[in-house]
């Protein structure tokens, strides 16, 4: 049975009015669910070395995933793996603070609605409907759907094609450039050689 806390005020007759407050146990329940969150982000931050292990695992299964669905070609997948892999630390810290900020909250929500027990609500005929038109109009958003993803694919491979060129040209310049230094540093030796070589050459003959 509920019991309910009752507030009294005044009025301008100065006759006391008895306002219904929250009962009893919904005040406990928000308690309880509080309490349920608080216990959750100690939870999150005590474990924090376990959680971004277990990101780390659903970064390398979805962007497997992804990469395997995005890229058949084999040097372009193998490619855009291994930037992904590069990637992980900064997906990591995001995750993180993201998990840290929004995870304790929805977690607890599905926990709380878990243990409500709200009965199931019948679908009603016009939900069908729906459905039916929805399933009509499926053929026009799925091509524009691939459109969209031909016109991202074409984006991502402009955008590695010019990340591979850089790699390219940024090796080929600091081969030049090695090669520049080494032909500098062999001149000066043999400048340096042939100074000795001639001051020996003075001394020897004064």
């Amino acid at each position: 049975m509920k019991k309910y806390s009752n507030i009294t005020v005044m009025d301008t007759n100065n006759k006391s009015i008895a306002l219904s407050a929250k009962s009893t146990e919904q005040i406990m329940k928000e308690q309880r669910i509080h309490d349920v969150k608080l216990l959750l982000e100690n939870l999150s931050y005590r474990e924090e070395t376990t959680v971004k292990l277990i990101l780390d695992c659903l970064y390398d299964i979805g962007a497997t995933n992804i990469i395997n669905q995005k890229f058949h070609s084999y040097l372009m997948n193998g490619t855009v793996k291994k930037v992904a892999s590069l990637s992980k630390p900064v997906f990591r810290m995001i995750a993180w603070r993201w998990f840290k900020k929004n995870c304790p909250q929805l977690i607890t929500n599905w926990l709380y609605e878990q243990v409500s027990f709200n009965k199931a609500i019948t679908p009603q005929p016009q939900i069908v409907v729906e459905q039916v038109k929805l399933q009509q109009d499926l053929p026009a958003t799925l091509a524009d759907k691939n459109r969209e993803v031909k016109y991202l694919r074409s984006q991502v491979r402009f955008l590695i094609t010019i990340f591979i060129l850089a790699i390219t040209s940024f090796g080929g310049s600091f081969l030049w450039l090695n090669h520049k230094l080494e032909q500098a540093h062999l001149q000066t030796l043999e400048q340096l050689q042939t100074q000795l070589k001639i001051r020996q050459t003075s001394v020897n003959n004064p």
